[in-house]
Formats: structure tokens, sequence, C-alpha cells
């Protein structure tokens, strides 16, 4: 059984920063690509950021030039750097993984964790 735990949400002040972490455990034999997505009240689940294994990124156009997504392999870890936040981003984040196992590869989700940008 493998999951991701994500760590680092809570509740910040416009313009501020945020650092989320996401730890994949378990029985596993590799992970390819992370992500992070969020959801707000009323809305839709919606891709915020990506990494390929290969540390090729690709983000939401509301977030690029704030946002950074990271991973360090060695710990099975994926990090999403939030920089200038607005209201706007206030969310359940959720980090997301493929992850092969013994049997399969499947698609992982972290249970989420609340960034409330508000003053």
């Amino acid at each position: 059984q493998v999951q991701l735990v994500e760590s680092g949400g809570g509740l910040v002040q416009p313009g501020g920063s945020l650092t989320l972490s996401c730890a994949a455990s378990g029985s596993i034999f590799g992970i390819g690509a992370m992500g992070w997505y969020r959801q707000a009240p009323g809305n839709q689940r919606s891709l915020v950021a990506r990494i390929t294994s290969g540390g090729s990124t690709d983000y939401a156009d509301s977030v690029k030039g704030r946002f950074t997504i990271s991973r360090d392999n060695a710990k099975n870890t994926v990090y999403l750097q939030m920089n200038s936040l607005k209201p706007e981003d206030t969310a359940v984040y959720y980090c997301t993984a493929n992850i092969r196992t013994s049997s399969d590869i499947r698609v992982t989700w972290g249970q989420g964790t609340q960034v409330t940008v508000s003053s």
C-alpha cells in the first residue's frame, strides 16, 4: 500500500509565502509525474503545477511566476513553493503522483491541506 501525506498548509496574509510538502511512502518501486491540484468551495479540482520524473514542469496560468514546483527523488517528496499569495489562492491543495508498485502503476492522491490567504 502506498500513500501521500501533505503538510505545510495554513493561514497567510496576502502577499505572503507558504511551502507545501508531500511525501510518498509504502512499497514504492518508482514514481513518475507528481503534481499539485487545488479545489476551492463550489469549484472543480484544477491543476496548479506538475513535474515529471525528469524535472520538466508545467503551471496553471494563474500561478506562473509566483509558484514553483520541485521534487526530491531520494526522499520521494514533491514541494510547492508559493509566493505573492492572493486571496483567490485559497483552497484545499492536493498532491498526486503516479506510483509504480510491484503489481501496477496507480494514480495516488493525498488527503489535502488547507491554504487560506486572508488579512
